[in-house]
């Protein structure tokens, strides 16, 4: 009999782990929460595992944020939306067949591995509690969804929330709004909102790349690719320049100078921040010192009155079905070889665990293929796969700042090549020729 596999999550990782390991000819049974595909991306106005706004876009390019197996329609536009994603992901599944593999609002309750290697999984739908075996277990339910809050002396006495339970921004019409950090979501929030607020003010703990989603007419990560292959000590200098030629000195926006250099933190992809500030709609601020009543007060001293706080604070890495001791990995470094396999335990499998700088799916498809290979039993992990893990935690493709944020980076074009090794040639070739035909 073929193997079982359970599949957590049918987000664009848990998809794409679906297909692949149908591929293989495998058995597969999805389980997810939500009632239709498309994790995150999936809006609605219910407070849910969806962590998009109503006007949300992709922040990387169309061209780079395809499956390689279905890629998206032509006439969607350089960054597509919410919408053009749900459908994207819903047409992906129907296109290969997923949907009777699906268990729709099944939440995975615990996940135990039995003496016999195989996996106990115990789901409840409509409070009926079932268990089920399986042979091998994916985990792909995503790492956007658990949000992270921060801490500060004193209470304030308005309304402090997390950028995932912002849904409209008509929610902050007349309001007096501060939004605390300098991630994607927070310039989102601080631009989006300051069209409706009576003001908005932003408040970084520290300086952030920013970077335009187009460069000479081209989508930025495009860009980008066309000059990925020079030594990072030439790419660096390049990448600075072209950023210092859109956007100027820093100083001149009220911004404080972004620390380190371009990949030591995830650059924020934003083409409107800056034109609200100098237009008078955003008023930067600097790390906050301490909350009283509606007040904030500032590390430089200054305060601002406020009714609403938006901490977009990011996420907390979280397992809930898994024993604590057993795996958790929402502190510290997160030990898989390519981001994906475990050092001891070979029938578990993490699909769309990291953070590219660039887009997760395309990685996810490629861990899924290695996944489904290994299940099918033509493809072999090497012995020492411990040892890669400490080399891949050692030599991490940027040298990033020690924030939870950043355990878990990959620069999108080289962790891609990483994942091809692991495939067959001919699979290489495909993906040589796409990425040519991208760079002409």
């Amino acid at each position: 009999m073929n193997k079982h596999v359970c599949v957590i999550g049918a987000g664009p990782s848990g998809i794409a782990a679906a297909k692949n390991l149908l591929d293989e000819g495998l058995q597969v049974t999805v389980y997810d929460y939500g009632k239709e595909v498309g994790g995150n991306w999936v809006f609605t106005d219910e407070e849910s595992h969806s962590s998009v706004f109503e006007t949300t876009h992709i922040i990387s390019s169309r061209t780079l944020s395809q499956y390689e197996d279905y890629p998206m329609p032509e006439d969607y536009p350089d960054y597509p939306s919410h919408k053009h994603l749900k459908n994207y992901f819903q047409n992906y599944a129907k296109h290969f067949g997923l949907l009777p593999f699906i268990e729709f609002e099944t939440l995975v309750k615990y996940c135990e591995r039995m003496n016999d290697g195989r996996w106990l999984i115990t789901t409840v739908k409509n409070g009926i509690e079932s268990k089920n075996i399986f042979d091998a277990l994916a985990v792909c339910n995503g790492h956007h969804w658990l949000p992270r809050m921060p801490q500060y002396a004193g209470t304030f006495t308005g309304e402090f929330l997390h950028s995932h339970n912002v849904k409209r921004f008509s929610h902050f019409k007349d309001k007096r709004v501060l939004v605390i950090g300098g991630g994607n979501s927070a310039c989102d929030v601080a631009v989006e909102s300051s069209r409706v607020a009576a003001s908005v003010d932003l408040s970084w703990r520290r300086g952030y790349w920013v970077a335009p989603k187009f460069l000479m007419g081209k989508p930025a990560d495009v860009f980008s690719h066309k000059i990925d292959w020079l030594p990072r000590f030439i790419w660096r200098p390049l990448v600075h320049l072209s950023l210092f030629i859109r956007n100027g000195n820093y100083k001149e926006y009220g911004l404080q100078k972004p620390e380190g250099p371009i990949g030591s933190h995830h650059p924020t992809i934003n083409e409107d921040l800056f034109y609200t500030i100098r237009h008078g709609k955003i008023k930067p601020r600097v790390e906050i010192e301490k909350l009283d009543g509606n007040k904030v007060y500032f590390k430089d001293g200054s305060v601002g009155e406020y009714d609403s706080i938006v901490a977009c604070t990011g996420y907390i890495i979280a397992h809930p079905f898994f024993d604590k001791s057993f795996i958790d990995y929402s502190e510290g470094d997160v030990p898989l070889w390519l981001r994906m396999i475990h050092p001891t335990i070979e029938n578990v499998y993490f699909i769309g665990l990291f953070q590219p700088l660039g887009c997760i799916w395309p990685g996810s498809e490629l861990q899924s293929k290695i996944m489904a290979r290994e299940i099918a039993g033509k493809w072999k992990r090497p012995g020492n796969v411990q040892q890669l893990i400490d080399e891949e935690l050692k030599h991490p493709d940027f040298k990033q700042i020690n924030t939870p944020r950043h355990t878990i980076t990959v620069d999108h074009h080289l962790f891609r090549k990483r994942l091809l090794k692991q495939l067959p040639k001919d699979y290489v070739k495909k993906e040589r020729v796409a990425t040519e035909t991208l760079k002409n």
